[in-house]
């Protein structure tokens, strides 16, 4: 079954740190790009980062460059995203999805996704 489990979200306090997942179940990750989204309380969805598994070109949103990094653990089948420096508006659910080639890994593409996670709920507050 094709999937994509996102895991790590949790409760941390401003300035702290987390590590998410983002693991592919029932297929490769190797052929597509994978973003990581966010969903605000109240806001509508967004696109934070992306990755190109073939070549581990990354991209971020200015929202989080310089706090957040994306990597791919290609043997792992596995996608994280460190984020250091949380504020309190990094707060909401983040999400990962899969993309085929061909996006550049704009995070403006608004074309659908092959693959999304159901999401991981990330609390930063004190």
């Amino acid at each position: 079954q094709l999937q994509l489990v996102e895991s790590g979200g949790g409760l941390v306090q401003p300035g702290g740190s987390l590590r998410l997942s983002c693991e592919g179940s029932g297929f490769a990750l190797y052929p597509y790009e994978i973003r990581w989204f966010r969903q605000a309380p109240g806001k509508e969805r967004e696109a934070i980062s992306c990755v190109k598994m073939s070549s581990g070109s990354t991209k971020y949103a200015d929202s989080v460059k310089g706090r957040f990094t994306i990597s791919s653990v290609n043997a792992a089948n596995t996608v994280n995203l460190q984020m250091n420096s949380l504020k309190p508006e990094d707060t909401g659910v983040y999400y990962c999805a899969a993309a085929a080639y061909g996006t550049s890994c704009l995070l403006t593409y608004t074309g659908a996704m092959d693959y999304w996670g159901k999401g991981t709920l990330v609390t930063v507050s004190s």
